[in-house]
């Protein structure tokens, strides 16, 4: 639509700069095992309708090479082309542990280059399987016993690993690739290396295992050095077995390392995990637990046990053990297998992958709001905030004393913890106190979901400094702001921000409190796309993916859990149907046709399996319904109205019908043309039995007329254009008549609510659901004390089985909508990855101003509106290298003015059409200041 638009000249002056280098979507990533990794950078000028031309990539072995801008390991030459993402490098073939130093020029849309970008950096992995074998094969080395507890106890002490080897000449690099399964905290000569915890992500552990790389020149010296590992349980010691569902549990704690340091005369030597490394289970971890907590006796620290001269004569040698998916220590790498001793062996499925996201850290530090002894000895601190993660503790006190912290999300009427919802998890931490100064302590191999924490034992008084809550998650970049003038609005966005990061456990996972912490597909299929608003997402998405398809079983099925430490595969259609939702989200707004690419043979896989399920065309598999429809008993979890209720049939076949054409988008996309075309054939079948099937003989509603089933045709396409209107009727009057203007969907109808009212020119009835301060509602939430999002509508009063109070799940499309039709900032799904920008803002109801951004693949997009009286004032940023279509409110193009002249006539700007009460206008990059003097009010 806008290949041909022609700009005006800048009305900026500036030089066009490249910056913010990328590799696999990461900055200066270490250890990737992409062997043709995908480059980006962006723009940055300060001029209008600025694009790129031309590019050139360099990638060299060293800087200094780089620097004299020789690329001897690529050289792109100039490429006239306009993408600057999704750069695929095409040098020399690269090896393990390769380091390679980039930069890049771009040249402007008058022809001239910019000046070389800032130097990027990334490192590759171990690629094949023969780079583990070094000095003698790394293996896996650990303690397969239960060490002094009795093996149903879930709450292992951590295992304390150390290694003393030389360091003979000067080191010029060195590196380390860590495995601890299930958590490790990794050490060199007495210092943490790094500040990541909760580390490896999950993953399908009988299928894949990830490692860390880490840059540990530094940290060496000349001499003795000593390597130490602490391995806590994680979920490979499953927190538990059989409660409150039968869990997998993979085995016990273990490592797999290996060190490569490269001398500065081109020498290089290897430390691998072996069976001289020594290993203790005496140390002061004494007890480790996702779900219970960490109990850690300061009595037993062994100080400098990671530290040359150590007296380790009381360890025991550590044990060459099992890998994750069997009794002979092997494991794949790189595709292959290997045979390399007691590492790799025959038949091997389990893949050692380099972890390619980013990691798990502490973000932020709360301090309490308030303390208050509630009886003798007992502390209740209020952090203000519900949150993830742990506290750290400062303390001085008598040797021995034994001080604990509980965790929880609310209060009881009486004041003290609510932990009902916490069903079995204990959620308590323990620390025991060596005496003789001041101790501080916070656990390694723990989290908690919780705003209060119960202190006891803690000696003398506690005031607020005696604790502060550290907050945990994946460290994923900002994407976005969002501010309007609706204060219940901007903390609902905020209750939504904690939730969402919260829940980010190297896989989007729910409940961060309770028993459970599982990666529910359903709870993040449709709501994942407002995600990446808030945070960029891809690499986590990315690997989220390919946990599915490892757990994908050999005849195409896709379990509810992903990874599936609950072994839900049920075979419905909307939980699994996220594995073909989600990549949709990756390549709308980061253009992403790898995922496509990769994912695609899971995809059709699965498709092919619920095919086997179909009936006269329709899709009647379904196992959790139209899952948590607010019922009007505050008590129950799910409402047990009929009326509300909706027809397996109708959510399997709508669901199913939009995967299909999902996939006839993904296959088109891929240049699979036939699969395309029979995609769509079976699409148009299902479309044609769903409506004899179901919509009603007046076209009015769809079976029973549930609010979900009007909610998902009208989203999906499904509804015939001459019935479209009185659908969208029959569904206006039941959230009017049945809901009282209030949410009437569960999560399934609530993944597409807010849009598909606003996409049928209701977005007046989506932002009175969204303005609600009564149940059910976000409003509700808040009026409550909520913070984050409940699990329940009524999660204040209902069942404790299932009330946690940061769950993500009831979020559906509000942010998404929130962007993307009140901000009005969404990418041209013709031109994904915010390529060409559609910007549409609604100003609607009492919204007197708002404003957005959002750091795009290209840059940063600015919406910034606000009405007074008459008049429409909105500023408008474009980053360079996009273009963008604005939908200005107002019938008149003559009405509306940009930076004080015509918008017709100012630079950069292009009449494109009025279309209703909109003029639409074609921009280019820059910054646009419009105003409209005809702006037609709210709708």
């Amino acid at each position: 639509m806008c290949a041909g638009l022609s700009l005006a000249a800048a009305v900026f002056a500036g030089e066009t700069r490249v910056t913010d280098l990328r590799c696999e979507y990461r900055v200066h990533p270490l250890g990737i095992d992409t062997v043709a990794p995908e480059l980006s950078w962006r723009m940055e000028s300060g001029q209008r309708g600025e694009v790129q031309t031309a590019y050139r990539v360099l990638v060299a072995r060293d800087r200094r090479t780089l620097a004299a801008n020789v690329g001897d390991l690529w050289d792109s030459g100039q490429v006239d082309s306009d993408p600057s993402i999704q750069i695929r490098y095409r040098g020399q073939a690269l090896r393990s542990g390769q380091e390679c130093f980039w930069k890049v020029r771009a040249w402007d849309r008058d022809g001239n280059p910019s000046a070389w970008s800032p130097v990027g950096y990334w490192s590759m992995g171990l690629l094949e399987p023969v780079d583990w074998e070094a000095n003698g094969p790394a293996c896996w080395i650990g303690l397969d016993e239960p060490a002094n507890r009795s093996p149903a106890d879930r709450r292992l002490p951590a295992r304390y690993l150390r290694r003393q080897f030389n360091v003979e000449r000067k080191v010029r690099r060195a590196t380390a690739y860590v495995c601890g399964l299930g958590l490790f905290e990794f050490y060199l000569n007495g210092r943490k290396v790094g500040d990541h915890v909760l580390e490896p992500a999950l993953s399908e552990y009988t299928k894949r295992a990830y490692y860390v790389t880490f840059d540990v020149a530094s940290h060496l010296r000349r001499g003795v050095n000593v390597l130490g590992v602490i391995l806590g349980n994680g979920r490979y010691f499953a927190p538990r077995t059989a409660e409150p569902t039968a869990t997998r549990t993979f085995g016990y704690p273990k490592l797999l390392l290996k060190l490569r340091v490269e001398y500065a005369d081109g020498s290089t030597a290897d430390v691998v995990s072996d069976d001289t490394w020594k290993l203790t289970t005496n140390g002061p971890i004494r007890a480790n637990n996702e779900y219970d907590g960490e109990e850690y006796d300061a009595r037993m620290e062994f100080r400098g046990w990671s530290e040359p001269g150590y007296d380790d004569s009381a360890w025991q040698p550590a044990r060459l053990v099992g890998s994750p998916d069997g009794p002979i220590a092997h494991a794949r790498v790189g595709g292959s297998i290997a045979q390399l001793g007691r590492l790799f062996g025959p038949g091997s499925k389990c893949q050692m992958s380099a972890q390619m996201i980013d990691p798990i850290r502490v973000t932020e530090t709360l301090m309490p709001r308030s303390v208050r002894e509630r009886s003798p000895g007992v502390y209740l601190f209020d952090l203000g905030q519900n949150m993830v993660g742990w506290c750290r503790l400062t303390v001085r006190g008598p040797r021995g004393t034994r001080v604990t912290l509980r965790h929880a999300e609310t209060l009881n009427p009486d004041g003290s913890l609510y932990v009902a919802n916490l069903r079995s998890a204990k959620a308590t931490d323990t620390y025991i106190l060596k005496g003789g100064g001041t101790e501080v302590y916070e656990p390694r191999f723990t989290y908690h979901g919780f705003r209060y924490v119960e202190l006891r034992g803690y000696p003398g008084k506690p005031d607020r400094s005696a604790l502060v809550g550290r907050v945990v998650h994946d460290d994923l970049e900002s994407a976005g702001a969002w501010t309007s003038s609706n204060p219940l609005l901007n903390q609902v966005y905020e209750n939504v921000r904690w939730g969402v990061r919260g829940n980010y456990r190297s896989i989007p996972t729910d409940c961060p409190q309770r028993d459970e912490r599982q990666g529910w597909l359903g709870d993040r299929s449709e709501e994942s796309l407002g995600e990446t608003y808030l945070f960029n997402t891809e690499a986590l998405y990315r690997k989220w993916l390919l946990d599915m398809a490892d757990a994908q079983k050999d005849n195409g099925s896709v379990p509810d859990v992903s990874p599936p430490y609950w072994p839900f595969y049920s075979d419905n259609v909307t939980w699994p149907s996220s594995s073909v939702i989600i990549p949709d989200h990756l390549y709308q707004q980061y253009a992403d046709t790898d995922i496509l690419a990769r994912h695609y043979p899971c995809m059709q896989r699965w498709m092919e399996h619920l095919n086997g399920f179909v009936k006269a065309d329709l899709m009647p598999r379904d196992t959790y319904g139209d899952w948590c429809v607010p019922p009007a008993d505050p008590k129950i979890i799910h409402s047990q109205d009929p009326a509300q209720k909706t027809a397996p049939a109708i959510l399997g076949t709508a669901y199913y019908y939009h995967c299909l054409e999902l996939m006839a988008r993904y296959a088109t996309v891929l240049g699979r043309t036939d699969a395309a075309r029979q995609y769509r054939e079976s699409a148009a079948r299902l479309k044609t039995a769903f409506n004899q099937k179901f919509l009603a003989a007046d076209g009015r509603r769809y079976d029973n007329g549930s609010q979900t089933s009007c909610v998902l045709p009208l989203a999906f396409g499904l509804v015939p254009g001459a019935d479209r209107g009185r659908i969208v009727a029959h569904l206006v009057e039941k959230i009017a008549q049945e809901s009282h203007h209030h949410v009437g969907t569960g999560l399934v109808g609530g993944q597409w609510l807010m849009r598909t009212l606003s996409d049928n020119g209701r977005v007046d009835l989506a932002y009175a659901l969204a303005s609600q301060t009564t149940y059910p509602s976000w409003g509700y939430m808040i009026s409550k004390g909520a913070t984050t999002i409940w699990e329940l509508w009524n999660g204040d009063t209902a069942d404790p089985a299932m009330n946690s109070g940061n769950h993500v799940m009831l979020v559906g499309d509000l942010l998404t909508w929130m962007y993307e039709d009140l901000a009005g900032i969404r990418a041209d799904p013709n031109e994904p990855g915010f390529k060409h920008i559609l910007m549409r803002p609604e100003p609607v109801g009492n919204l007197r101003f708002l404003r957005a951004t959002h750091r795009s693949p290209f840059g940063l997009i600015v919406s910034d509106w606000r009405r007074r009286d008459d008049v429409f004032d909105w500023t408008v940023q474009i980053p360079p290298n996009t273009t963008a279509t604005v939908w200005v409110p107002g019938r008149d193009a003559r009405a509306i003015t940009e930076s004080g002249q015509p918008a017709e006539r100012a630079p950069g700007v292009r009449l494109f059409r009025v279309e209703g009460d909109r003029v639409v206008l074609l921009v280019g990059s820059g910054r646009y200041h419009f105003l409209s003097r005809e702006s037609q009010g709210s709708r």
